[in-house]
């Protein structure tokens, strides 16, 4: 993470002392008679290569601490100046992230697998659940691995979380224009489930203390947050999923009641990239929506919303569905502005304010027609869309799916963990943007590792190193010290599913809490605290840091 590399950074002896460097090499390599023929001057010259040698060292050294190096020489002297920190080069650039509705086949594997991990949960907060779902055509899958004290009816849970969702017919013809690609009614369920690996049991969890219970599995989990919006989102995906939602809101609402469950966002935004390695977004540059939706100009509102989804029968007065060019104006009113009139940027602005009709390019269903969609347009399957569950490309991940596993399933718990504490640095304003890493082993309760990287944007004063330790001393990422700070034992998984597993408003409902891990921590006393006096706490919390971590 060092400063900027410019001709300045670099001192050129080629250039410099092209013709006095063979001298050095005969003074170095020659006899008696050779060294006669040295001025004073070459003395000098080699003292100078000596003390280069140093100072570019002492240049790379200070370049760790984000410090920029001003280096000029000649023959005889050397002069050098620290310069204003800068950790990144200024610059513009265009980034793009994509989102799916509920009602995408990935989508509905996901919903399904998470509403069977609830089910579970209610009946048994101690259940190991690692359920998968694959739907294709008028058929649903649920398989894995469960061990719990409850009786599931997975039949039911599925055909009630694709009523849900919004699929009520099927016709076995891609010509059809009343199918919207599942039904709840009469669909096939297939259950392949077995119990948990007695292997897996008896090195994770049997015969441990809660907080002694180990990860579920190894792997690698990273986190996000950047101080370009109010929730600490990137805009580009907060816009893409918020998009998605607004099109299963309107047309669960009726008014847009000819679109069907599925459908597609995607959003490329403008950004500035600053000097301290700061993003801002710009402008909006590009929006792409591709929604299912009824016949135009022909299907009945009566026929689409006959109540046999999950909305309420339609009994009013006939309508019928607009053209297409009429859809795609109202979708850019009722879903595109009221979207961006709702997303709030750092500078207390709504996202509207860096939108202009004019100039960005708009694509609402640029394939023509969306009729057939669902998993008659395409197979479906849990753990298919990680990267819109979680920062549409920002940071990192680690490659593990959420939905279907319960808390000793690192690859969800620990993901939580790391929004947890990547946000709870930004908004103390500890740093602008942070990634988090941790990584588990199978069996081990406490994190192999942990990073924090902050891309130089973190407070003066403060390095990466100390941020981490910060969080070291405010987290315990032990699988079981999660299931308690973050209460994941109750059944509230199938609210995450769709629409993003982050950035959401934490809530509480039937006396459960919702998104905990958007509920930041408080760390602001340390945005105050000087490298030494953060330095003592940490060495004062040495006993404590051991216990929840391996260093």
């Amino acid at each position: 993470m060092g400063g900027p590399k410019s001709e300045k950074d670099i001192v050129h002896h080629n250039e410099i002392y092209s013709r006095r460097q063979h001298w050095v090499f005969a003074f170095l390599f020659s006899n008696k008679s050779t060294k006669k023929r040295f001025r004073a001057s070459d003395f000098n010259y080699l003292t100078n290569i000596l003390l280069n040698t140093y100072i570019k060292y002492f240049v790379r050294l200070l370049a760790n601490y984000n410090n920029s190096i001003i280096f000029n020489s000649n023959s005889t002297s050397f002069n050098f100046s620290i310069m204003t920190k800068t950790s990144a080069e200024k610059r513009n650039f265009l980034f793009s992230s994509e989102s799916v509705n509920e009602g995408h086949p990935d989508k509905i594997a996901d919903q399904i697998s998470d509403a069977v991990l609830d089910a579970c949960l209610k009946a048994d907060p101690y259940s190991k659940v690692a359920c998968e779902t694959a739907t294709k055509d008028n058929m649903v899958m649920v398989f894995g691995e469960i061990t719990t004290k409850g009786a599931i009816d997975y039949d039911a849970i599925v055909r009630a979380q694709v009523r849900e969702i919004g699929f009520d017919s099927f016709e076995d013809d891609l010509s059809s224009v009343k199918s919207k690609g599942l039904n709840h009614a009469d669909c096939e369920v297939l259950v392949r489930i077995n119990k948990q690996s007695p292997d897996i049991a008896g090195g994770v969890h049997i015969g441990k203390s809660e907080l002694d219970v180990g990860a579920g599995d190894q792997g690698i989990m990273f986190g996000y947050a950047s101080d370009e919006t109010e929730n600490c989102m990137p805009l580009t995906h907060m816009m893409a999923t918020q998009l998605g939602k607004r099109l299963t809101d309107v047309r669960k609402d009726g008014s847009l009641w000819w679109l069907r469950p599925d459908g597609k966002t995607q959003v490329t935004i403008e950004y500035t990239q600053h000097e301290d390695g700061s993003v801002e977004p710009i402008k909006i540059h590009t929006v792409v929506i591709s929604t299912q939706h009824a016949e135009p100009s022909k299907a009945k509102r009566t026929e689409e919303q006959n109540g046999n989804d999950n909305r309420p029968a339609y009994t009013g007065d006939e309508q019928l569905a607009p053209t297409m060019e009429e859809m795609n104006e109202l979708i850019h009113e009722h879903v595109i502005k009221a979207t961006l009139e709702s997303i709030k940027l750092k500078n207390g602005k709504p996202a509207s304010s860096i939108y202009d009709r004019d100039t960005c390019n708009l694509h609402i269903n640029p394939s023509g027609k969306f009729i057939i969609g669902g998993p008659q347009g395409d197979a479906g399957l849990t753990g298919r869309k990680i990267i819109i569950d979680t920062y549409g490309g920002w940071g990192a991940h680690g490659g593990g799916a959420f939905s279907g596993k319960d808390p000793t399933k690192v690859d969800r718990s620990a993901a939580y963990a790391c929004r947890w504490m990547a946000k709870s640095v930004v908004k103390a304003g500890l740093c602008k943007r942070a990634c988090v890493q941790l990584s588990y082993a199978i069996g081990v309760a406490k994190p192999l590792s942990l990073l924090v990287e902050t891309y130089g944007t973190e407070k003066d004063g403060l390095t990466a190193k100390l941020i981490t330790d910060i969080v070291k001393i405010n987290f315990d990422c032990r699988p079981g010290a999660l299931a308690r700070d973050l209460v994941l034992r109750e059944p509230k998984y199938n609210a995450t599913a769709a629409y993003c597993h982050f950035g959401r408003e934490p809530y509480v409902k039937d006396g459960m809490k919702f998104f905990a891990w958007e509920d930041v921590v408080d760390l602001t006393k340390y945005a105050s605290m000087s490298e030494a006096e953060v330095e003592a706490e940490v060495n004062s919390q040495q006993a404590e840091i051991l216990a929840k971590w391996v260093d």
